[in-house]
C-alpha cells in the first residue's frame, strides 16, 4: 500500500511539473463589444448606451442584449475598472422599473441628492453589495451600477453615449426594362 501511494505521488508530481500553468495570468477575460453594440442598437426599441472614451485600464468583461425577458428588452455591459472593481451598464424598457432596479442593483436603495451629468438628472442608490446611478426616461431606464466607488460610476455615466442605429430603408429599384 505504501508503494502504491508513493507511485501515485510521483505521477502527480510529474503531471504538475509537465502541465504548463501561469499563476500570474489574469483570470478575467476581456471581451470585444463593438459588434454587439451595433447589433443591439439596430434591434433595441430604445437608444443603447455604451461608453466612448473611457480612460486606459477599463476592460469590458461582458456584453449581452436580449429582446425579450422578464424585464422587457434588456441591455448589459460589464466592465472592470483599473482598480479591479466592477461597473455595469444596464438598460431596460420595462414598465416595472422598481423591480428592475432592485434586481440589477442587488436591492440598493435611493440615497443622497440626485446629481446632474450632461444636463440629465441621475439618482443615487446605495446597497450592501452595489451602488448605482439611475436615469429614468420615457421608454428606457439606464442603471450604472457596481462595486466601484461613485467616482468610477460617474466616470462611466460621463462616457455614455446613447444611440439608436438607423434602420436601413429599402426602396424598390425600377426594373429598367421598357
Amino acid at each position: 500500500m505504501v508503494l502504491s501511494l508513493a507511485l501515485v505521488g510521483i505521477v502527480a508530481a510529474t503531471l504538475y511539473v509537465v502541465i504548463p500553468h501561469d499563476e500570474d495570468k489574469d483570470p478575467i477575460k476581456t471581451v470585444s463589444t463593438r459588434v454587439e453594440i451595433d447589433i443591439a442598437r439596430r434591434a433595441a426599441p430604445y437608444a443603447i448606451a455604451a461608453p466612448v472614451g473611457l480612460p486606459p485600464g477599463w476592460r469590458a468583461t461582458s456584453v449581452t442584449y436580449r429582446g425579450k425577458s422578464d424585464h422587457g428588452a434588456i441591455w448589459h455591459l460589464g466592465y472592470l475598472t483599473p482598480g479591479k472593481e466592477y461597473v455595469g451598464v444596464e438598460q431596460s424598457d420595462t414598465e416595472r422599473v422598481k423591480q428592475y432596479v432592485a434586481d440589477v442593483t442587488h436591492k440598493a436603495k435611493q440615497a443622497g441628492a440626485p446629481i446632474e451629468v450632461k444636463g440629465k438628472k441621475w439618482t443615487r442608490h446605495q446597497g450592501e453589495k452595489y451602488n448605482a446611478l439611475i436615469r429614468e426616461e420615457p421608454g428606457v431606464t439606464t442603471v450604472v451600477t457596481g462595486t466601484a466607488p461613485e467616482q468610477d460610476l460617474l466616470r462611466m455615466v460621463q462616457a455614455l453615449k446613447a444611440e439608436k442605429a438607423a434602420r436601413p430603408s429599402f426602396s424598390p429599384q425600377p426594373s429598367g426594362s421598357p
